[in-house]
């Protein structure tokens, strides 16, 4: 359903959260490492949300990136829109160009209702509530 772009920006702002109580700032080699993804991939991707205001970031030897507790109450349905758009909440669970209520792929009917709740479970969900449970070691982020 989401990207690898879009699953590596939730893990990413995931770890930012994770280190926002130590008052840090991560680089992106930290972050990629982190993860388990391409430094270049999540360059790109950190500055996407650093342009839609998800995260900040700030140049120099003593910069990096990081999130502001204000900026950890958004929903996560801000990282999802910001890398993959609106239209994953409307994708086939095929991928079929053409489904929709008039002509449904096999999967139309059952699919339906898993992305409506993945989209609610997207609004609902803040960035800081899945970031505690990492703090806790409850929920993981690498492995």
């Amino acid at each position: 359903m989401l990207s690898l772009t879009c699953k590596a920006s939730i893990k990413a702002v995931i770890y930012l959260g994770s280190i926002q109580d130590a008052d840090r700032r991560a680089s992106i080699k930290e972050i990629a490492e982190y993860i388990g993804e391409n430094e270049h991939t999540v360059g790109k991707l950190l500055q996407r949300l650093v342009h839609k205001k998800i995260i900040h970031s700030v140049k120099g030897p003593h910069g990096g990136f990081y999130i502001t507790e204000q900026q950890a109450q958004q929903p996560i349905i801000k990282v999802v829109e910001a890398i993959d758009g609106q239209e994953v909440y409307h994708h086939c669970g095929l991928g079929m160009n053409e489904c929709n209520d008039s002509r449904p792929c096999p999967f139309h009917e059952s699919f339906k209702p898993i992305r409506e709740q993945f989209q609610s479970m997207c609004i609902s969900k803040r960035i800081c509530d899945l970031y505690e449970n990492v703090n806790k070691g409850l929920t993981y982020l690498a492995g």
